[in-house]
């Protein structure tokens, strides 16, 4: 099977969950694990909280004061919508869970308005102002 079949199985695989994501909810989902785990000090499993704030925290980094409105964009309007989204990941064989993770563990991690709209860091408003 070559790699454009495979890849068109795995978001046929996805699409068929019904779920109102946008394709690009799904890529953003999994690089956003990889910017978390490359934080980490060694590759581990990462818990439902760890993941959503780094959805964020990604999410910031990569389109800053307009994330939320890219993400919702996408369909993801809470920390529930990721874990529904992990889960379809999951079901479709490209994430792999631990007993006693459940999806329910995404559940109102945050709010979407006050975790977007109060923790906006300005890139170099720090260097500024000690210049």
């Amino acid at each position: 099977m070559n790699d454009l079949v495979f890849a068109d199985d795995l978001l046929e695989r996805i699409r068929s969950s019904g779920a109102p994501y946008h394709d690009r909810a799904y890529l953003f989902v999994l690089a956003a694990i990889e910017y978390l785990q490359s934080r980490l000090d060694v590759r581990r499993h990462v818990t439902a909280a760890e993941l959503s704030w780094a959805c964020r925290d990604f999410a910031q980094e990569q389109y800053g004061l307009m994330a939320r409105s890219v993400l919702e964009h996408w369909g993801i309007r809470r920390t529930d919508d990721l874990g529904r989204m992990v889960y379809i990941l999951v079901e479709a064989g490209l994430l792999v869970t631990q007993p006693g993770d459940r999806e329910s563990d995404f559940t109102a991690v945050y709010d979407f308005h006050d975790a977007f709209s109060a923790s906006y860091r300005w890139p170099g408003l720090a260097r500024q102002q000690r210049g």
